[in-house]
Parts: structure tokens; sequence; C-alpha cells
């Protein structure tokens, strides 16, 4: 009997270790439960409109000072009643072969209305949209917004769903509890650059608190999108990983 759990115990050991992050990359469930998620490109509503190659499971994974500036953060916002969540944070060089193959492909595009009504696919990368050499590679860069305390409900996403424009009105276009920043997640349109001229009022506070809150914590904001941000510090400026998100 003894033996048996022996066995057993070395058994899940094994199976622990299969799945170990590599060195310096946590989960930030781990780190800080209370940040919340929703993952994007693990799921169907996102501008491919499938799982992404490279996304197995939908967790945030990032190396320790991007997570441990997060937590920084968070509990900061915590004080306000706010709350961040974060879209995306280490994505594998997988994911982004996979994203180069969808943009030369001329069919597949059941997400244009909502995530690209106004540019064509092809032109994403030239757009500066997606990187081609994405930093997200590196493990410190994250995609992010910030929610109201408490929560408010989640809308569910249905594949197949009709679809309103990111563009669209805050309380038109699809709502995934996030404060009004103007325009919805991954909209690639200008609207969605940081200091667009279309943008005012609540929105435009509401994204340079964002902004504000991320460069106090050591964070490079992206022009392009409101939504992402660099750690100036990051671990690996020169290294870009292939491991899968599970």
């Amino acid at each position: 009997m003894v033996k048996t759990w022996c066995y057993l115990g070395l058994f899940f050991l094994l199976i622990d270790l299969a799945y170990a992050l590599p060195q310096g990359f946590v989960y930030l469930s781990e780190v800080d439960p209370t940040i919340l998620q929703e993952m994007r490109y693990a799921g169907y509503h996102n501008f491919i409109g499938r799982p992404v190659k490279g996304y197995g499971s939908d967790v945030c994974i990032l190396t320790k000072p991007a997570a441990d500036a997060l937590v920084a953060i968070q509990k900061k916002l915590l004080h306000s009643s706010l709350s961040l969540k974060v879209y995306d944070c280490y994505r594998p060089t997988t994911a982004v072969t996979d994203f180069i193959a969808w943009s030369k492909e001329s069919v597949h595009q059941e997400m244009k209305q909502e995530f690209y009504p106004h540019i064509n696919k092809a032109d994403v990368f030239r757009l500066g949209y997606v990187a081609k050499k994405s930093g997200h590679s590196r493990g410190s860069t994250v995609d992010l917004t910030i929610v109201p305390m408490p929560a408010p409900l989640q809308a569910k996403y249905y594949k197949g769903q009709k679809l309103v424009a990111c563009t669209a009105p805050y309380m038109q276009r699809f709502r995934d509890n996030s404060i009004d920043m103007g325009t919805g997640f991954d909209c690639l349109d200008k609207v969605a650059h940081a200091f667009s001229n279309n943008i005012h009022g609540i929105a435009y506070q509401n994204r340079i608190r964002l902004r504000q809150i991320m460069l106090e914590h050591g964070f490079e904001p992206y022009t392009y999108e409101w939504w992402h941000f660099t750690l100036k510090e990051e671990p690996y400026p020169d290294s870009y990983f292939s491991f899968d998100v599970k």
C-alpha cells in the first residue's frame, strides 16, 4: 500500500513538472486572484472568430515582474471600487504565426463587422494593429481595461450571434463589463488609438486614467491601442517564447 502511494505521488509530481511554466513566468491568478480575466484568444470572441493556436487554456501568464506590477495597480484600483481585467497576456509565437496566416486568407471574415469594420484584414499588420514579432511573446506585455466593482454581469458571446461594430456607442456595442473606453477591446480602427480626436468626455477620461496608472507602475503604453501596455523593465527584452498557454 505504501509503495502504491509512492507511485501515485511520483505520477502526480511528473504531471506537475510537465505543466510547469518556464523560469520567471507565473500564472496571474496565483499572484492575484482578484484581477479579472477574459482571455479572448482562447475562445471565439476575437477578430479571428475561433481559438487561436497556442491558447490551450483561458489563463493569463506573465513574467513575475509584470505580474507584480499589476498586483500593485490592482491594490490601488480596489480602493476606488475598481478592478483590472486582462484580455491577453503572454502570447506564444505560434499564435502570431496563426495571425499572419489568417491575414493572408481572403476568406474567414466572420468577425469583420465587429472588430475591423473599416479596414481590410490584409492590412492589420501594415497599420500596426498586430505585430509580426509581438511584445506579448516576451511575456511582459498585457492587454487590459478597468471594470467597476462589484463587477457588472459579463455579457455572453455566442458563436454566430449578430455583431455590432466595436466603434458603436457604449450602450450599443458588445457589453463586456468594462468601463467606457470609447471602443471595445481589439477594435482595429483609428478610434482605438489612445489619443483619437473622435473620443471625448468620460471615455477619454477613462483612457487617461488607465494610461496614467499604468505609467505610474512602470508600463509603457502603445499609441495605436488604448488597452496595450509593456513593462519598461521587462526581464526578457530580446526573447520570444513559444510555449503554449495551458
